[in-house]
């Protein structure tokens, strides 16, 4: 065989693997499956958020884990709680470049920006 016909053939290989492996996924990056959003009241920070800290000095200040049950979930350096988050957005309606922290989810709604999580906290515990 010349080197022309050993080329074409190497090149066809080549193809048809690289084929192959698109067609079976191979080179797909794997799904991430989403987590089941808790039912209970999720407070979204982010570690360094300032207005996050606002409201976690107004948590502290009034006692509100005293008053209401919530959990809270950080979304900065957690791939799981950014899944969450993500899925709570889509919930709510809030484009995935647009959501920020902190954000709150009692269930069926959403509060963002520290004004509307403290206003939600300071309803929620009989805060005047």
């Amino acid at each position: 065989m010349n080197k022309t016909a050993i080329v074409i053939i190497i090149i066809v290989v080549v193809v048809g693997v690289g084929f192959w492996a698109l067609q079976s996924g191979i080179f797909t990056p794997p799904s991430v499956a989403p987590l089941p959003i808790p039912e209970e009241t999720i407070l979204f920070y982010g570690d360094g958020c300032p207005h996050c800290k606002v409201v976690d000095d107004f948590i502290s200040e009034n006692q509100i884990e005293d008053k209401v049950s919530f959990t809270r979930l950080e979304v900065w350096y957690n791939k799981d709680n950014q899944n969450i988050i993500s899925q709570v957005a889509q919930k709510c309606n809030i484009a995935l470049d647009q959501v920020g922290v902190p954000l709150l989810w009692d269930g069926s709604s959403c509060y963002v920006g520290q004004d509307d999580v403290i206003d939600f906290f300071k309803n929620a515990s009989n805060i005047q």
